[in-house]
């Protein structure tokens, strides 16, 4: 059996359709269902047994879990980078993990978490996923913060050897559309450009970017499921390990990707960014992916512009959800 915390959110959901597809279904999830739609995730996918996260907790802890476990991937987390309710990114990203990842070795489990790229901060220490630089990092937000700390508890109790911990770029594509603010920009522009014809973006507010040149390392979802996968299959493999492309592109060139794979003409507007997110923001990530290639696990990843057109014209514009097609 494998263990899928976050079953039903973006990341989770998709992984559990990477298994389906290569023809697992025993598969435990654990998620919060509440009022919101990412339910819908789940609809096309298979899987064993569902359990809300405050009951699998209860669960493992007391011993009363009735599956024999060989992997847990740990995806359940609260996400938005805007939160500001330290108490609840503590106790949730933090505090449950560490609970978790207690469970795992104890029971022999490997376990497999995500991190973030919101650990690196404004960039200015790298993006180095290598130990020796993880006490340097600076996260600008709460939610980094909250990443970061568990990283720092892996390595300072000694875990770094026994657990894989993925620092996630820029994901995007289907399975993502439960996630209000959070979602990508390419899903909200495709919204924005089909009620108004055109995307706005944020301007820039440092003279060495122009407006909509501001960078990140954007990954696409089914790139992201793959090399996630095969840390399942790689037990040989442990430590932090940065899940980005690192070929960082400007916001323009990816809604430029947008409005191609929309058949539009562009139109961009850039708008003022609200001023609580002007200290927090970052103009440039770039995935180190060294680390990942030394250990044999260089990938060919799916170009922007292919990953754009393929969410829009297969996901967008027709079966939504991973697996419905």
């Amino acid at each position: 059996m494998i263990v899928i915390t976050g079953g039903a959110g973006f990341i989770g959901s998709a992984l559990v359709w990477g298994l389906n597809a290569q023809g697992r279904d025993d598969l435990i999830l654990v998620d919060e269902l509440d009022e919101g739609q990412k339910w819908r995730n789940l609809v096309p996918l298979s899987y064993h047994d569902y359990y809300d996260k405050a009951e699998f907790l209860d669960l493992i802890t007391g011993g009363g879990l009735p599956y024999d476990i060989e992997v847990c991937f740990h995806m359940g987390a609260c996400s938005d980078t805007t939160e500001q309710d330290t108490h609840y990114l503590m106790e949730n990203n933090y505090k449950y993990s560490q609970k978790l990842a207690g469970w795992c070795l104890e029971e022999g489990i490997r376990f497999i978490y995500a991190s973030s790229a919101a650990t690196y901060g404004d960039g200015n220490q790298g993006y180095s996923d290598s130990e020796e630089n993880l006490d340097k990092l600076r996260p600008l937000n709460m939610y980094g913060y909250s990443k970061h700390l568990f990283d720092l508890w892996t390595k300072k109790a000694g875990h770094l050897d026994k657990f894989v911990g993925l620092k996630y770029f820029n994901v995007f594509g289907p399975n993502e559309y439960h996630k209000g603010d959070m979602r990508s920009m390419v899903l909200k522009g495709y919204h924005q450009i089909r009620k108004t014809g055109s995307l706005q973006l944020f301007k820039s507010y440092r003279d060495a970017y122009a407006h909509g040149e501001q960078q990140r390392d954007f990954i696409y979802i089914k790139d992201v499921v793959d090399l996630t996968l095969r840390f399942m299959d790689r037990d040989d493999i442990f430590g932090l390990f940065n899940i980005g492309t690192g070929r960082p592109r400007t916001w323009n060139a990816l809604a430029r990707a947008l409005f191609s794979a929309m058949k539009t003409d562009p139109a961009i507007e850039y708008i003022e960014m609200p001023d609580h997110l002007r200290g927090n923001y970052q103009y440039f990530t770039k995935a180190d992916t060294s680390k990942l290639e030394s250990v044999g696990m260089g990938y060919d990843y799916t170009s922007l512009e292919a990953a754009v057109t393929e969410y829009v014209r297969k996901y967008l514009m027709d079966s939504p959800y991973l697996g419905s097609g």
